[in-house]
């Protein structure tokens, strides 16, 4: 496949992730956001051309090239970030996205925008899969702000036909994730003697999805020849906080003991557990299981942390 991609947001997490993913099959793939590297260093990332620049409809018409796919990853990443500052919130995530539409409807129409949007925009839900077709009810400004941009998206495909996938991703981590609770308990574990205290009451449940599944699943996205579609990115499976730390306190080797405060933070939902089978019906399938999801990123961060 010789198109070019174009990786908004391409310095963060899941937007290198993303550029790799691109490359390894042979795209010519171009990255913009904030962030300075030099070409060796975004070229090792799958980049093949890098622009330290905000994403904004003038900095896009600077692009002097026609896009196959754009993957609009920047925005803002972090529910506690949103609550504490809501209208930085709103312009990183809502606005640079109504930005990235406009230049497609001005400039690259025939392109397809994959959205990485979040569970965040279900809201508060029963201990119960949660499918497409499920109400979405944000608990948090950061909910709130994807919602309002799934339904730009929706909008523009529907007013100017362009092709949109929105993936509702669930919890993504893997290696170089530097932040949210596997980093956080990480951190916690391997710098505390006696115990380490996290939010909750440790039986809230999440749904877990490498870094290697979440990018597939983008990729087959890529190659899909719905107009408009709407999916979950998880791995289908219910695992409770509590397990997760075991987990990473087992591999860890650490002695600390983990306890709860019971106390909820503010935008974090006591269930998550997505439906699948709308990404499984365009041939995706989840294949990092979560014990060897979590072990290969203790030993990245047994590698690469000084606290470890």
């Amino acid at each position: 496949m010789s198109e070019t991609i174009l990786v908004t947001g391409g310095y963060g997490f899941l937007g290198r992730a993303a550029a790799a993913k691109f490359k390894s099959r042979g795209n010519r793939v171009v990255g913009i956001g904030n962030g300075r590297w030099d070409a060796a260093e975004y070229r090792m990332h799958g980049f093949d051309a890098w622009f330290d620049s905000p994403v904004t409809l003038s900095s896009l018409l600077t692009l002097d090239e026609q896009f196959g796919v754009i993957v609009h990853c920047a925005g803002n990443g972090s529910v506690g970030y949103s609550v504490e500052h809501p209208l930085q919130d709103f312009q990183k995530t809502v606005v640079s996205t109504a930005e990235v539409l406009e230049y497609m409807r001005l400039n690259n129409p025939g392109a397809m925008l994959i959205y990485p949007s979040s569970a965040g925009v279900y809201g508060a839900k029963n201990d119960a899969p949660i499918k497409e077709s499920d109400s979405l009810n944000p608990i948090s400004p950061y909910g709130f702000h994807k919602r309002i941009v799934e339904e730009l998206c929706q909008s523009y495909s529907r007013s100017y036909g362009l092709r949109v996938a929105i993936i509702r991703f669930f919890s993504i981590y893997g290696p170089g994730l530097t932040k949210q609770l596997l980093w956080d308990a990480c951190t916690k574990l391997t710098s505390s003697q006696n115990e380490a205290v996290f939010w909750g009451t440790g039986d809230e449940t999440r749904d877990w999805i490498n870094i290697d599944d979440a990018t597939e699943l983008i990729l087959r996205c890529a190659d899909s020849e719905r107009q408009f579609s709407i999916l979950n990115g998880a791995s289908g499976k219910r695992v409770t906080v509590k397990d997760v730390l075991s987990m990473l306190r087992k591999d860890l080797d650490c002695a600390a003991e983990v306890r709860f405060n019971n106390q909820v933070r503010e935008g974090d939902p006591r269930y998550y557990h997505a439906d699948i089978s709308e990404a499984v019906n365009i041939g995706w399938m989840p294949a990092v299981t979560l014990q060897d999801g979590i072990r290969r990123y203790i030993q990245w961060f047994r590698k690469h942390c000084t606290t470890a």
